[in-house]
């Protein structure tokens, strides 16, 4: 229908000048209008460690009301690897680890690395973004554990995709680190009004938000230290959660029986020490979620100000969980189980109704294509393997047509000398992780691939290990939602032949081949010719012959 009809003003006497102006009145309210509602802005606070199925989320109260109650949380969330570097670097690239190539948290496992710089930076969500130049884009806190390293150029190297960089050398800290702000090295100290790292993270995105053009949407990254170790609290926290305690749940401090062997060498029951060094780390865990929890409500708070908040989606996740206790493992990630490959996924954002839980199953390789269909892109164009969630944020979601199942991949790090703290051990373990009471947390053949499972039919985990058995776990979590029953000896044998044949295809996918119908799903199409036998080689050539 038309805005004005000229006819009719003829007929009414109307001047030309009284229809110029009323010309103008509209074209006026359509450009108004069209400021008003730009392409949407995008906050992805990337916090480090932050388990959810063991009770990680509960201090963080302002977090759950300003993001997860005013939009909608994700229950079945998952990283495609239990590690920081290759889990931060499947979120940057919308990629599986044997798709980037990233595998642990060192340069030779191409972590920041010289390759990974000139190969996957330029395929990254971000400079995606900045490549089509409608975003301005912004980065504050840790990007990957080996970044500013001399060997891959230092501070100086401000990866492609960020207009604004103010990146922490190396890995997590809270005092006395060095941030590269814009390629320039920029030194703190230990004074708290100054240095503390979660605090100047969130000045830094506040003095962004207030000093940003307001002619272009933007994308905002803030990666926090907590509750990464050393798990150092603000001082006026330092005393909260007395007494916390890591959770006693099923899996606690019992022996991990038909488990892969590094689990089934902690020792149980646990000594008191190694108690109460768990249930420390767990209460200092906390505290340092506290000023993560100030953060989300300093910048939720500015864009509410600023008018911006209900045209800004904002997405609070974790790199990887994490484990104090499970299993008689003291504490760490890097396992298959539920506590270190569950994260938490709260978004709010335009045309997210608030209040909202999701069954649907994620993958962190999901964020970059779903942040890129927020802005306007056709995911499509690029090598990801993840998809968007963006539809199923909006209540247009089908869990029919969605996919079932994700991968897990995690290749194990060890040394080839005994730990001399450990002679019992012997080669193979990572002696870096054999704390407290010579208890190893990974092994060069603690590597594994998962096809984890989330649909209306079935809730399972399958895996299988690099070594001489080629170790199977397999769980029925909608039954062992602890995971203390292996069913690997005692599942349908079909049902194990249709599992190794999806994780083989899994393995070897790439973009589109990646989002292919899984095991129950209707569509699947299973070849009994590919039976265990012709399992894919994994990529780990130091396989050690422990059992």
């Amino acid at each position: 229908m038309a805005l004005f009809d000229f006819n009719s003003a003829s007929k009414m006497g109307s001047s030309p000048l009284v229809i110029l102006r009323f010309i103008l009145i509209c074209v006026t309210l359509h450009c108004n209008n069209a400021r008003m509602n730009p392409r949407p802005n995008i906050v992805l606070i990337l916090t480090d460690d932050l388990d959810v199925s063991i009770g990680g989320m509960m201090p963080l109260v302002k977090t759950k009301k300003l993001i997860g109650d005013a939009g909608i949380t994700f229950t079945n969330t998952f990283v495609a690897s239990p590690l920081c570097c290759p889990s931060r670097a499947s979120i940057l690239t919308g990629k599986y680890p044997h798709n980037h190539h990233v595998v642990n948290n060192t340069l030779e496992g191409n972590c920041s690395s010289t390759a990974w710089q000139k190969t996957q930076e330029p395929e990254t969500f971000p400079a995606f973004l900045q490549k089509h130049g409608t975003y301005q884009t912004f980065f504050a806190g840790k990007y990957l554990n080996e970044y500013g390293s001399k060997k891959a150029g230092g501070v100086e190297h401000v990866p492609l995709g960020w207009d604004h960089w103010f990146a922490l050398e190396r890995n997590s800290k809270y005092y006395n680190y060095t941030l590269s702000v814009n390629g320039r090295a920029q030194r703190h100290g230990q004074i708290y009004s100054e240095d503390y790292l979660t605090d100047v993270l969130a000045n830094i995105s506040i003095d962004f938000l207030e000093s940003k053009s307001n002619r272009r949407p933007f994308f905002m990254m803030v990666s926090t230290p907590a509750p990464h170790s050393p798990w150092t609290a603000a001082p006026q926290y330092e005393s909260r959660f007395p007494n916390v305690k890591a959770p006693r749940d099923p899996n606690f401090n019992i022996h991990g029986k038909d488990k892969h062997w590094l689990i089934r060498q902690a020792k149980t029951p646990m000594t008191n020490s190694s108690v109460e060094f768990l249930d420390d780390a767990y209460r200092k865990r906390w505290r340092t979620l506290l000023s993560v929890d100030d953060l989300v409500e300093k910048v939720v708070g500015k864009l509410d100000v600023s008018g911006e908040l209900s045209n800004t989606y904002i997405i609070f996740t974790s790199d990887n969980g994490y484990h104090t206790g499970q299993f008689s493992l003291p504490m760490d990630k890097r396992q298959l189980y539920e506590f270190d490959i569950r994260v938490p996924l709260l978004v709010r954002g335009p045309n997210i109704k608030p209040n909202q839980t999701s069954p649907f199953l994620i993958a962190n390789v999901d964020l970059g294509p779903t942040i890129l269909d927020i802005a306007g892109y056709n995911v499509n164009e690029t090598q990801m393997d993840g998809m968007s969630f963006l539809h199923i944020m909006a209540g247009k979601g089908n869990r029919s047509t969605w996919r079932s199942d994700v991968l897990v991949e995690y290749e194990g790090e060890g040394s080839n000398i005994s730990d001399p703290a450990c002679p019992l051990l012997g080669p193979g373990v990572s002696v870096r992780e054999c704390f407290p009471d010579c208890v190893c947390e990974d092994s060069y053949n603690n590597t594994y691939a998962c096809v984890r499972t989330v649909s209306q039919a079935a809730n399972l985990q399958y895996c299988e290990f690099d070594d001489n058995q080629v170790f199977v776990e397999v769980y029925n979590l909608t039954a062992d939602p602890f995971q203390l029953s292996n069913i690997a000896r005692s599942i349908d044998q079909e049902v194990l032949e249709k599992m190794n044949h999806r994780l083989m295809m899994l393995q070897s996918c790439s973009g589109q081949s990646c989002r292919t119908p899984g095991v129950y799903d209707s569509q699947f199409r299973f070849d009994p010719q590919l039976m265990f036998s012709s399992l894919v080689p994994h990529r780990n050539k130091r396989r050690q012959t422990l059992t």
